[in-house]
């Protein structure tokens, strides 16, 4: 009797994710602007820049690139797998992987992501050495090398899960009992 109301109260309480992807979006507009202030500093400045100033600018911007294409990646995928299908035929024109992009792909693309990050902040803290604690390199290094091993272990781990529902599925197609 309550089980019907209750099933569709949870499969409609998916809905509530909508802010946190609308929140997303603002958080990208924001990325927006601080990639606008990065460019904008490197063209202004570009005479008085020195090759290594030129280097950080343009890595703080691969850096802000990076972070949008995580965001936008977790919106759609999110979106996709938790609140309602997209329907990519209707829009030639979007990525095909906008709707195909299951949950075990987004985390090894996010671990993926996170490891171009964090390398990329390493490198602009040993352009900028002189300016860096020992300590702070030490965490730094620290930090990506265990985002390093994390993204490795998932994917050894995403590798034998698919494997074992390979060998699942084959025993199907000869067994269907």
């Amino acid at each position: 009797m309550l089980k019907a109301p209750f099933e569709i109260l949870l499969f409609a309480s998916r809905w509530l994710l909508t802010p946190f992807y609308v929140a997303l979006v603002v958080a990208l507009l924001a990325l927006l602007g601080k990639v606008g202030i990065r460019a904008y500093g490197l063209v202004t400045q570009f005479l008085t820049f020195t090759e290594e100033d030129v280097i950080l600018g343009a890595l703080g911007i691969v850096d802000l690139t990076l972070t949008a294409s995580l965001i936008i990646l977790v919106i759609f995928s999110g979106y996709a797998n938790f609140i309602s299908r997209i329907d990519a035929a209707a829009h030639p024109a979007w990525p095909h992987w906008m709707a195909d992009i299951d949950f075990s792909e987004l985390k090894l693309r996010l671990m993926a992501s996170i490891v171009a990050i964090s390398a990329i902040k390493l490198l602009e803290t040993y352009m900028d050495i002189e300016h860096e604690t020992d300590r702070e390199l030490a965490w730094q290094a620290g930090l990506l090398g265990v985002f390093v091993a994390s993204a490795f272990l998932l994917g050894i781990s995403e590798w034998f899960g698919q494997r074992g529902e390979g060998k699942r599925d084959r025993r199907r197609e000869v067994d269907p009992g």
